[in-house]
């Protein structure tokens, strides 16, 4: 399992990358929650949403 840094620092590269790609290809990145998303950045918001699980679930039990 990765510490919450590694996970943080993860984390705040996929979102640069994801709002990066969202903008290249003409779409807010506020808007991809509410829209399909081409296959690409499906996957690149899907491993955000993953990685802030298991940043939430690291938070949970630390404050055990």
């Amino acid at each position: 399992m990765s510490s919450p840094e590694e996970l943080l620092k993860k984390l705040r590269d996929l979102d640069g990358r994801f709002d990066r790609e969202m903008r290249a290809r003409g779409f807010d990145p506020v808007q991809a929650e509410n829209m399909a998303l081409p296959s690409h950045l499906a996957t690149l918001y899907a491993e955000r949403e993953q990685v802030k699980a298991e940043l939430e679930e690291l938070e949970g039990k630390t404050d055990d």
